[in-house]
């Protein structure tokens, strides 16, 4: 029998065969598999055998450093985390360097970037191996922060750099983050500009906007509005004035425009043929009857026009109730969509995330117990999702029929096919990211790339 040696609950260790010098790993003997941060998962065949290329920043909180690996498939397996979320996980086998012991283990691949360890050791690589002191850490290995980071090379692109502005209104927002960590690892100077404190002299001879305190935002090659639905008016204005002195818009104010009034939108998407639910749009309390019997009566979907991240919706499961919502809103002179409610969709709907006429990524989304709305402000779980060749090119239809360049596009599935629900013209980044394990972000700012530097 091997004599086992005793490891802390933290250690580093290093992956030789993936490139990895040192990698703070999470020693914990409750999880039964290992995990690895990584994104930008691809598997292929080569070979007759299955590899996966992806991905990994090593050291956590660090985004400048990338390194990619390569590494030999043994399986997929369905996951749960410590949160309770279900994840199918493609596995490498790989060594791992602790102290002056090596051995092979079985790694699964994930986005941890919500995680505090770049990577998690569970008890089947450590069976026969090692007894664990939970009291101790770094017992084979202690290194610092800044020795970890100097084992590295900082990945920094080598194209033209260009001066970049993130239109939106909270820089700590994690969208907003990682637009501009995306832009700055790339080269990019990266300038987050609140809309709210713009202003602009529509009637100079030369357009331009400015910042709070006089600053001219001049020679600007890009904008990237990211606006909420409070700022739509306001936000679109100062994208114009943008778009007016030269810079190039990741999505054009005429498209967010658009995209913002939903009536608009699903007229658009209807006149082209794009199948959703049954919508009735009224104006009086007169026709409220009629308009529920147009959408097939209840139970039904009602939504405020103004409304976002499924605040504004409610489900009617009566024809009496659904009168009563109706009237309710339109004695408040608010305007509304009355929708068919898709029962077989059982709470979960599907967002694909389009850009440059591709979807580079999608998940679904499951809505809480409870709760018919899948959006993961309300509690929804997030969940990876293989879309069929027809949802692929309906999302990608629906991008271009509005006109946006990056678009969020939710789809749900019925009996008779999959149907848009909406389209977003400012899609969150968080759920998609860690769901698909794609750096959607790094995807935003090669677009810029391409339409301003003309690069591949």
């Amino acid at each position: 029998m091997t004599e086992k040696f005793i490891i802390g609950s933290e250690e580093w260790c290093s992956l030789p065969e993936l490139g990895l010098p040192a990698v703070k790993i999470r020693v914990d003997s409750g999880a039964k598999t290992s995990a690895l941060h990584a994104f930008n998962i691809h598997c292929y065949d080569e070979g007759g055998k299955a590899y996966a290329k992806f991905d990994v920043h090593p050291i956590q909180n660090n985004r400048k450093i990338i390194h990619r690996c390569i590494a030999p498939v043994v399986d997929r397996r369905v996951v749960r985390s410590s949160n309770g979320e279900v994840e199918k996980r493609v596995v490498v086998v790989t060594p791992i360097k602790l102290g002056d012991q090596v051995w092979d283990i079985e790694i699964t691949l994930t986005n941890r970037d919500s995680m505090g360890y770049r990577m998690l050791l569970g008890r089947e690589a450590m069976q026969n191996k090692v007894l664990v002191d939970p009291d101790a850490v770094f017992m084979v290995s202690d290194i610092s922060g800044k020795e970890a980071r100097n084992l590295y090379k900082l990945h920094v692109s080598k194209k033209a750099s260009l001066n970049i502005v993130l239109l939106a209104s909270d820089p700590d927002l994690y969208s907003n983050r990682r637009i501009m960590e995306a832009g700055e690892l790339r080269g990019h100077n990266m300038k987050f500009i609140n809309v709210r404190h713009c202003y602009m002299n529509i009637s100079a001879n030369e357009p331009t906007v400015c910042y709070r305190g006089g600053e001219i935002l001049k020679s600007i090659d890009a904008v990237i509005p990211r606006l909420r639905p409070s700022t739509t008016f306001y936000g679109c204005a100062v994208t114009r004035q943008f778009q007016a002195s030269g810079a190039f818009s990741l999505n054009e104010a005429v498209a967010i425009t658009r995209s913002r009034d939903k009536l608009r939108s699903l007229q658009m998407l209807a006149d082209k043929g794009i199948n959703m639910p049954i919508t009735g749009f009224a104006n009086s309390p007169e026709d409220t009857k009629h308009l529920i019997k147009t959408v097939g009566g209840a139970p039904l979907i009602v939504k405020l026009l103004e409304g976002t991240q499924g605040v504004g919706v409610v489900l009617a499961e009566t024809n009496k109730a659904a009168e009563s919502v109706i009237n309710a809103f339109k004695s408040l002179k608010v305007n509304i969509l009355v929708q068919e409610y898709i029962k077989e969709a059982k709470g979960k709907d599907i967002r694909c995330f389009v850009i440059d006429g591709k979807v580079v990524g999608a998940m679904q989304r499951v809505a809480a117990d409870d709760e018919f709305r899948a959006n993961l402000h309300l509690g929804g779980v997030a969940a990876p999702v293989k879309l069929t060749p027809e949802e692929k090119k309906m999302a990608i239809s629906a991008a271009k029929i509005l006109g946006l360049k990056v678009a969020g596009v939710d789809i749900i599935r019925s009996d008779t096919g999959p149907k848009v629900l909406e389209v977003n013209s400012s899609p969150g980044l968080e759920g998609i990211e860690s769901v698909s394990g794609e750096d959607i972000a790094g995807s935003m700012i090669e677009s810029i790339e391409r339409h301003v530097l003309g690069k591949e």
